[in-house]
């Protein structure tokens, strides 16, 4: 289970961060100021870095420096949004930039990726009975393989990384098939379909009236 520093002095929007992120399967610890979060760098060991820039005690930017030599990747949640400081969190070392107000299924895709690009993703994931192989895109229930198409195996890792989290089927057709939603719900509604039968999750994947999707797990 990865492990993640979240260091944002709002309670509320940690609040809302963390449990979102355990909800989808990490580990988080918190910290309300830049001071308390070098403390905790220091004396444990994370994978994962969310920092604000402007924090009481020391600010993002220094904490950022004291992370550096760590090599643990930094996503800078912040107000400020000009492309002066995307550039300046980017050039400092930050390995994205996320403006606040964001959605939640926006994070927690900046994290995997982050966390994929720093290669600590892991290649088998253990959810709900079934083991999935990223790398081969393997589907397993015990030692019977579950036969999915490309697609379907995009639905069920979104699903995953998103799980108890409502899902709006334009978000889903966006991530999955690259466009723009048309307002056609057909083609999601299908495959969501066709995976429930597939993996015998009926029970899992719930219809959420007038939004999509969610996967119970």
């Amino acid at each position: 289970m990865y492990r993640i520093l979240v260091v944002e002095d709002e309670r509320a929007i940690n609040d809302l961060i963390v449990m979102n992120l355990t909800e989808a399967g990490y580990s988080c610890e918190r910290a309300f100021d830049g001071m308390e979060a070098a403390d905790k760098l220091e004396r444990e060991s994370f994978d994962l870095v969310l920092l604000d820039i402007m924090l009481p005690g020391a600010n993002g930017y220094e904490v950022l420096d004291f992370i550096k030599p760590m090599g643990i990747p930094v996503i800078f949640i912040t107000a400020k949004g000009s492309m002066a400081d995307k550039v300046k969190g980017l050039r400092l070392g930050a390995d994205d930039y996320l403006v606040k107000p964001f959605e939640i299924v926006e994070l927690l895709a900046r994290v995997e990726a982050v966390l994929r690009r720093a290669g600590k993703t892991a290649n088998e994931l253990e959810v709900g009975g079934l083991t999935i192989d990223t790398r081969s895109h393997t589907v397993m229930r015990g030692s019977r393989q579950i036969p999915l198409t490309a697609k379907e195996f995009e639905l069920l890792l979104l699903f995953v990384q998103n799980r108890n989290i409502a899902l709006f089927r334009e978000t889903i057709y966006e991530r999955i098939w690259g466009g723009d939603y048309m307002g056609d719900s057909r083609t999601v509604d299908l495959h969501v379909q066709r995976l429930r039968k597939k993996l015998h999750w009926e029970d899992k994947i719930k219809t959420i009236y007038k939004v999509g999707y969610r996967l119970e797990i």
